[in-house]
C-alpha cells in the first residue's frame, strides 16, 4: 500500500538554472531566469508525479492560509498552507530558513511551512498546529519533519537579537562554533512542537550555509532557493 502521506526536500541540483543559481533553483523572486524557474518547477512536478502545486508569496509573516488549489497563482502573504485535498503538493521555498512539513495522514490534514527567524519568533508553526487541529488534526497524531537549515553551530546572530528570539521561541539561543551568539531555529520549533502536544518529530540536521549542496543565502548573498513540498496520495 502505498504511503499516505509524502514528504520531500530538493537540493540545488537537477536544474537548468545557470550561475549562481545552479541548477535546481525553484525560486520565481530570486533574480533567477524565469524560463528555467518555470523549467525546474515542471521537472519537480514530473518526478513526484503530481499535476498540482502551490506555492507562497512568502513575506516572513505568521499568516497562515487554508488551500483547495483552485488557483495556478502564489499563495498571496503567507508562510503556511494547510489543506485537506488529496493530490495537491504544498511547497515552501527556503535558503537557510526552515522548512516544515506536518502531517495527520489519519484526519487527512498536511502543510507546509516557512519558519524563518521572524516568522518562527512569532509563532507560525504553532499557528499552522492550531489551523490544523481546526481541521480536524490531533495533535498526538501529527507528524513533525523539519528540513536542512542553518544549523545553531553557524547562524550567528547580536546578542540582543538572538535572545530576543529565545524570549519567543524558547530553546533557539546557542553559541556557534565560532563562540559567538547564535539560535538554532529547529531546536526552538522542536521544543514548541512539544508544548503543542506533537511529539513524533523528525529533523534534518543538515546544514545549508554548511553543505554546497543547498543554496544558502547566508553564505552566498545572490542564490536559488531549494523547497520541501508535501501531499497527501490520491487514494
Amino acid at each position: 500500500m502505498d504511503r499516505p502521506v509524502r514528504k520531500v526536500f530538493t537540493s540545488r541540483r537537477g536544474g537548468v538554472s545557470a550561475v549562481p543559481y545552479d541548477s535546481f533553483n525553484l525560486g520565481d523572486h530570486v533574480g533567477d531566469d524565469p524560463q528555467a524557474v518555470v523549467a525546474n518547477r515542471a521537472r519537480l512536478a514530473e518526478v513526484l508525479g503530481l499535476q498540482r502545486l502551490v506555492w507562497m508569496e512568502q513575506m516572513h509573516t505568521n499568516t497562515v492560509t487554508v488551500v483547495d488549489g483552485s488557483t495556478d497563482n502564489p499563495v498571496a502573504a503567507t508562510d503556511a498552507i494547510v489543506t485537506t485535498e488529496r493530490g495537491l503538493g504544498l511547497c515552501v521555498l527556503v535558503a537557510d530558513c526552515t522548512p516544515v512539513l506536518l502531517s495527520d495522514h489519519d484526519a487527512g490534514v498536511v502543510a507546509a511551512v516557512h519558519a524563518g527567524r521572524l516568522g518562527a519568533r512569532n509563532g507560525i508553526v504553532a499557528r499552522t498546529v492550531d489551523t490544523m487541529v481546526g481541521l480536524g488534526a490531533n495533535p498526538e497524531k501529527i507528524h513533525a519533519l523539519l528540513g536542512p537549515a542553518a544549523s545553531g553551530e553557524r547562524y550567528e546572530l547580536p546578542e540582543a537579537m538572538a535572545r530576543d528570539v529565545d524570549n519567543h521561541l524558547p530553546g533557539s539561543y546557542c553559541t556557534t562554533l565560532k563562540g559567538t551568539p547564535g539560535v538554532d531555529i529547529r531546536a526552538g520549533l522542536a521544543y514548541q512542537l512539544y508544548t503543542k502536544g506533537v511529539s513524533n518529530i523528525d529533523i534534518d540536521r543538515r546544514c545549508t550555509i554548511e553543505d554546497p549542496e543547498f543554496f544558502s543565502h547566508r553564505r552566498e548573498g545572490v542564490t536559488g532557493r531549494q523547497a520541501g513540498v508535501i501531499w497527501l496520495t490520491e487514494q
